[in-house]
């Protein structure tokens, strides 16, 4: 193992989740869910926190992993989280419950991100998190830029999809859409950007101009 696995693995492995988000983890374990890793996770608190986030939009419910860590980050912020899987939005609501969250905290709203988002007000949200159908992740970003204020942050996970991304040999349609969105982020003057390589790729988008 190189050096910068380890880095990566130390990083990992230093995080220790409270006990109600990984009592959600063991449930998206169980349902196959893919959740945010912990550093992914803990880097999400961090950013509620420092942000202030009051209001949070999330693509991609999963079981609730990656809105406990978000909610965890600000005792004020309110989420509003989108899954085309009722069953999964039914356990999220269960965690969330039994992390003592007030249900005025969360808003969870089933469909296809496709056809909600399109519905959602623009500049409402201080972050907008995407955890969805990686095909579609140039279409949610434009969605969630669009969603949040200025000065507020898009958050996309996966970013550097299974390790795939950094390597050229690869080139199937969900690589070339994750490299597109990172060449054009990093190169843009409506957003600053910055690529964490926590997880599989933890890409943080914060809006300076419309």
């Amino acid at each position: 193992m190189s050096d910068k696995q380890l880095s990566w693995k130390y990083a990992e492995e230093l995080v220790i989740e409270p006990e109600h988000i990984a009592a959600a983890r063991q449930h998206s374990l169980e349902l196959g869910v893919d959740a945010v890793t912990p550093a992914m996770g803990a880097q999400l608190a961090v950013l509620s926190a420092a942000s202030a986030a009051t209001s949070i939009i999330e693509v991609g419910t999963g079981v609730g992993v990656s809105g406990l860590w978000l909610l965890s980050g600000n005792q004020d912020a309110v989420l509003t989280t989108i899954d085309s899987e009722a069953d999964h939005l039914q356990v999220a609501r269960k965690a969330f419950i039994d992390a003592g969250i007030a249900a005025n905290r969360t808003r969870l709203i089933g469909g296809r991100a496709a056809d909600v988002l399109p519905r959602m007000n623009e500049g409402s949200y201080d972050i907008a998190f995407i955890d969805a159908d990686p095909g579609s992740v140039v279409e949610y970003v434009e969605h969630g830029l669009r969603m949040i204020r200025r000065g507020g942050t898009v958050v996309v996970a996966h970013a550097l999809w299974r390790g795939r991304v950094a390597d050229p040999a690869q080139r199937d349609d969900v690589v070339a859409g994750f490299r597109l969105l990172l060449k054009e982020t990093s190169a843009s003057d409506a957003v600053i950007s910055a690529l964490s390589p926590v997880g599989d790729g933890l890409l943080l988008l914060t809006k300076v101009s419309d």
